[in-house]
């Protein structure tokens, strides 16, 4: 089994950054994917950035790119997600995922794919 926790959110002013850990505890696969998604109230579930645990291709939705910066730690088996220039449409409750295979590999923006989630962690951007 895997466990995922996030940290690092709370409350900052527009122009502002954060970075968010997910500590992931419990079997990893090299084959695998650690994504951040996120979800503002009222809205669905939209895909943020991944990253291949080994290897390190990366994945940015248009929004996050530029301004969020997704790196690994694989020794502390931590993802960090560094997000810059934060906006208010960035408040949200951020997720870590994991997912490992073919298929999340390949298409690493599908939530759906993902094995693990974490209990999410809250982002506000004040304007």
């Amino acid at each position: 089994q895997v466990q995922l926790v996030e940290s690092g959110g709370g409350l900052v002013q527009a122009g502002g950054s954060l970075r968010l850990s997910c500590a992931v505890s419990g079997r990893t696969f090299s084959n695998s994917v650690m994504g951040w998604f996120r979800q503002a109230p009222g809205k669905e579930r939209e895909f943020v950035s991944a990253i291949w645990w080994n290897g390190g291709n990366t994945y940015y939705s248009d929004s996050a790119k530029g301004r969020f910066i997704i790196s690994s730690d694989n020794a502390k088996n931590t993802v960090y997600l560094l997000m810059n220039s934060l906006k208010p449409e960035d408040t949200a409750v951020y997720y870590c995922a994991a997912g490992r295979g073919i298929a999340v590999l390949t298409n690493p923006t599908a939530g759906g794919l993902y094995d693990y989630w974490g209990q999410g962690t809250q982002v506000t951007v004040s304007s």
